[in-house]
């Protein structure tokens, strides 16, 4: 889910390379010149061998052979022995990212707050570019300070300080919810979730896998056709309820989901089942009439948990939705889908800081089992912060 996020802040708090000792060792070892004495005996094989009808002028031949090794074999070592070592120091200073450059300057014992500011400033430009909200920035980068500044760090440290603070402010941000099948069991009466959100944000096939959840966990439910106004829409709940082996409560198309509410909660009482699961129609939070419509399905269901839908790919738009839904509603959790092709994850670290509520569940697939319990110690994880 964070692995465009993970790729960036690896490569900003990543370790700068060692330089390599293989280079060196590979260095070619610079050409001797020989000895007086060993070029007069190679001189002296050399000349043995010829004749003296073609050795007409030896000390000219002589002072050639001598010639070659004198001169040209120093000229190659000096170019051997330099040329590796200006390569080696520029491959060096080119692996050297952001934050070494940041330790090599770090000659105090205590982190100042423009040396923050600098680490800030990148790592900004990350988040921001992963849909993380400003507000939410703002608040990370609070924390940072509070954990930094002034604090007494050696040089060899401060790399992990400033992955530990970090990991903390993310930590901060984040919610763990509460366990769900407790919330659950631990009611004598029927347990009420309603689910609600924006047109096509999953709602829908999220309240399936939700009740194949309880299924699973030995929860029994029955599910409310409550949306009355989309085509389809009750035929579809309908299949969900047939493929889980769930019952479902329905009306007719345009009648008021409030009352398809009511007969759900009442048929869980009769029956003893544990959780009633509430679809409603998908609205645009701008749409003051619908607003209106989703506060008198509260105010008739009385529901323990309201959960917002949003898809984690819209991103900030996520992060709007939840907090106009929780303004007009009030919100308790957050269910992100799709969170499984989010290659930003800006929409878990926002949602649940903006609103101040945990999210319960994110959605990772197509399949009922593809619900996956919200655990941030896990997103942290992803972050490459763990």
């Amino acid at each position: 889910m964070f692995e465009s996020l993970k790729k960036k802040l690896k490569s900003f708090l990543g370790v700068p390379e060692k330089k390599s000792k293989k280079s060196n060792s590979k260095k070619e070892k610079p050409i001797k010149a020989k000895s007086k004495k060993e070029r007069k005996s190679k001189v002296k094989s050399i000349s043995s061998k010829k004749s003296s009808k073609e050795s007409k002028h030896p000390i000219l031949e002589q002072e050639a052979q001598l010639q070659g090794p004198l001169v040209k074999p120093v000229e190659k070592a000096e170019e051997i022995k330099e040329e590796p070592e200006q390569k080696i120091e520029q491959v060096e200073k080119e692996k050297k990212g952001f934050f070494s450059r940041f330790t090599e300057r770090f000659i105090s014992s205590k982190i100042t707050k423009p040396q923050v500011e600098e680490i800030f400033a990148e790592l900004e430009i990350i988040l921001l570019e992963n849909n993380v909200a400003l507000e939410v920035v703002d608040k990370i980068k609070s924390i940072l300070f509070d954990k930094l500044v002034n604090k007494e760090a050696k040089k060899s440290q401060l790399q992990e300080k400033v992955i530990k603070s970090l990991k903390e402010a993310i930590s901060d941000v984040l919610k763990d919810p509460p366990n769900l099948l407790d919330l659950i069991k631990s009611k004598s009466e029927p347990y009420v979730i309603l689910f609600f959100g924006i047109n096509g944000s999953g709602k829908t096939t999220s309240l399936a896998k939700t009740a194949s959840y309880l299924k699973q966990n030995n929860i029994s439910c029955v599910l409310a056709a409550g949306d009355t106004f989309r085509a389809a829409s009750i035929e579809q709940l309908e299949t969900h309820a047939s493929r889980l082996s769930v019952p479902i409560i329905k009306s007719q198309y345009g009648a008021d989901p409030s009352s398809v509410a009511f007969d759900a909660i009442n048929y869980a009482k009769k029956h003893h089942i544990k959780a009633v699961l509430i679809d409603t129609a998908g609205r645009m939070y701008t749409k003051e009439n619908l607003m209106k419509e989703m506060e008198k399905i509260v105010r008739v269901s009385k529901p323990d948990l309201k959960l917002f839908v949003g898809e984690a790919i819209t991103g900030n738009d996520a992060t709007e939705q939840a907090r106009t839904f929780n303004d007009s509603v009030g919100i308790d959790g957050i269910i992100l889908t799709k969170a499984d092709v989010d290659d930003k994850g800006g929409a878990s670290l926002s949602v649940s800081q903006v609103t101040g509520k945990p999210i319960f569940f994110l959605g990772v697939g197509q399949n009922y089992e593809d619900l996956k319990p919200f655990n941030k110690q896990e997103i942290i994880k992803s972050l490459g912060l763990d």
